[in-house]
């Protein structure tokens, strides 16, 4: 079998299994480059290349530079003081979903969505509208804004160091703000005043309505202790459900008799001390001082709490807060509440003082869904981070500084004058992205070296044949798009981008236009929540469903597709 025959066998196996979703997309990569440094498609010495790319330099120093101006306050205060109070729902989601928009172009697309998604949700609340036509579009926005600049999302970085790669120079930073402005604010107009329409409207979402299942736990009281049939009828009676007891760290058999200070898991609606109460059951939660606050959050992915148990939260907040409830997703395993490890996307229900919930929510990247309280701005210590990275913008900009070398340098002052806590400086790195980023950048340069990315271009120069300049990149960008609904845009951009270039040397069109239409689709996540971590994040406190998104975002995709192929057709046509 001939080498272009292997590379392509290696990456058609590793999309596969990127597709089914069966195993960690780092890990996909990493077989992937392990096969192919033993089909002889890479050398040896050659395997960790990646990890010294200058790309994956720069995708690490760029999300701790966005950790550190997400942590300031500054993106939330800013947010909060240009979205209107008083205007119509039209006119405030519109801007919020344009300071969305802004936010993602300069920092991590999931921090703009922690910075706006209380936000949004308030204005929900604010119109006696359910938060199903505010979360989609929101999620979109985050994904429009970050094909704005170099920095918007890690894809924009890679596909950059492709075109030094294949051309011999960098993408600059604003390369592709005008097809990436165009497109975005086409879509936010599209989202403004036709996509939230097209969303379902929960009626169970409504303000006010005790409509969220979540489990949480209560005790039993001695006079309630015995026959464990009566306490299932009395919390049938409080519009709640046992879904298991337990006597220490023991799980108890359904029919066994109950004791004192036995734990009873428990789903409900109603709040766990209205349900004890109705109950004559003892809430396990305290209520806390007058004063405290019950805030529903959503973990983002990349939290410093994914993995850790919901009994160590209080720890980690230094008692500051309890976590009293949560979502549905925490009863998988029946076990007590505090061995239950969470997960990106999972629901809790915390309670504290409003300003300790704000603070806790920041540091711990928190999607406060049911509050709206925004940390408070540090004053000096925002200016010099916020000086710092205009800084490093200025650098790449105006004296033409390698990106990687730019922002690593930004990030190295900021922890030098301990403008990010300690913790965060690693944390704050996306770390299954980095390994993705470095192990398939070997398995793509194997794809070109072999020729299987040869035989392709061909393949779809004669597809294209003589289509006209926009047909030509739509269809690019449409290719893209579609890959996209399956695959991290990481990799996406690894795999088309190098494809593109020869697509368009074939063609005879500008390299420069086939990689920005590659650019476009590869942030153009709109039809699946599985596409992007954000369209994760707000598919529960949504209540979406899997087809919800497609029907808010097919007709963006398709706008996406004409209005980026038409703004590149025009910016490059020859002549």
């Amino acid at each position: 079998m001939s080498d272009a025959a292997l590379s392509a066998a290696v990456l058609l196996l590793s999309l596969l299994l990127f597709v089914s979703g069966r195993l960690r997309h780092d890990l996909v990569a990493l077989l992937a480059l392990f096969a192919a440094v033993l089909l002889g498609l890479v050398p040896p010495e050659g395997a960790l290349a990646g990890f010294a790319d200058p790309a994956v330099v720069a995708v690490a120093a760029v999300l701790v530079v966005g950790r550190a101006v997400e942590l300031s306050g500054i993106a939330a205060a800013i947010t909060r003081r240009l979205v209107p109070a008083t205007a119509g729902f039209v006119v405030r989601l519109g801007a919020v979903l344009l300071l969305g928009a802004v936010l993602s172009a300069f920092m991590n697309n999931i921090a703009a969505l922690v910075v706006t998604m209380p936000i949004a949700t308030q204005i929900a609340r604010d119109t006696r509208r359910p938060v199903s036509l505010v979360l989609m579009p929101l999620a979109f926005a985050t994904i429009l804004g970050g094909m704005t600049t170099l920095i918007g999302t890690p894809a924009n970085i890679v596909l950059s160091s492709v075109r030094k790669a294949q051309l011999g120079a960098d993408f600059g930073f604003f390369a592709m703000t005008p097809v990436g402005v165009a497109v975005t604010l086409a879509g936010l107009v599209y989202l403004t005043f036709i996509g939230w329409r097209l969303l379902p409207q929960h009626q169970a979402e409504r303000p006010g309505e005790k409509a969220l299942w979540r489990a949480f736990e209560l005790l039993v009281p001695a006079a309630s202790a015995g026959d464990p049939l009566l306490v299932r009828r009395r919390l049938r009676g409080a519009g709640a459900r046992l879904m298991a007891s337990f006597r220490g760290r023991s799980r108890l058999d359904a029919d066994a008799p109950l004791a004192a200070d036995d734990r009873l898991l428990v789903l409900g609606r109603a709040s766990p001390w209205e349900v004890a109460e109705a109950a004559e059951l003892l809430p396990a939660a305290p209520r806390g001082a007058d004063g405290d606050v019950t805030a529903r959050v959503v973990v983002a992915y990349g939290s410093a709490l994914i993995g850790l148990s919901l009994g160590e939260v209080r720890l980690r907040a230094q008692g500051a807060l309890n976590v009293v409830a949560a979502g549905p997703s925490a009863l998988l395993g029946r076990q007590p509440l505090d061995q239950v490890r969470i997960a990106g996307g999972d629901e809790l229900f915390v309670r504290g003082a409003s300003s300790a919930i704000a603070d806790f929510a920041a540091d711990a990247r928190l999607l406060e869904i049911d509050r709206l309280d925004v940390r408070s701005i540090a004053g000096g210590r925002a200016a010099k981070v916020l000086g710092l990275f205009l800084l490093g913008i200025l650098a790449v900009v105006l004296a033409g500084a390698p990106p990687a070398l730019a922002f690593l340098a930004t990030a190295t002052a900021m922890a030098a004058l301990r403008l990010l806590p300690s913790r965060d400086l690693y944390r704050a790195v996306d770390w299954p992205v980095i390994v993705l980023l470095a192990a398939m950048i070997p398995v793509g340069h194997s794809f070109e070296t072999s020729g299987a990315a040869e035989y392709v271009a061909s393949w779809l120069s004669g597809v294209l044949g003589d289509a006209s300049l926009f047909s030509a990149l739509a269809a690019l960008c449409a290719a893209t798009l579609l890959l996209s609904m399956f695959l991290n845009n990481v990799a996406c951009a690894l795999i088309m981008g190098p494809l593109a270039v020869q697509v368009a040397d074939r063609l005879g069109i500008s390299p420069d236009a086939a990689l920005l239409a590659v650019l476009i689709g590869t942030s153009s996540d709109f039809l699946t929540p599985i596409g992007h971590q954000n369209n994760l994040l707000v598919m529960a406190p949504g209540g979406y469903r899997f087809t919800d998104y497609a029907r808010a975002g097919a007709a963006l995709a398709v706008l996406v597709v004409l209005v980026s192929a038409a703004v590149l057709a025009r910016q490059f046509a020859p002549g």
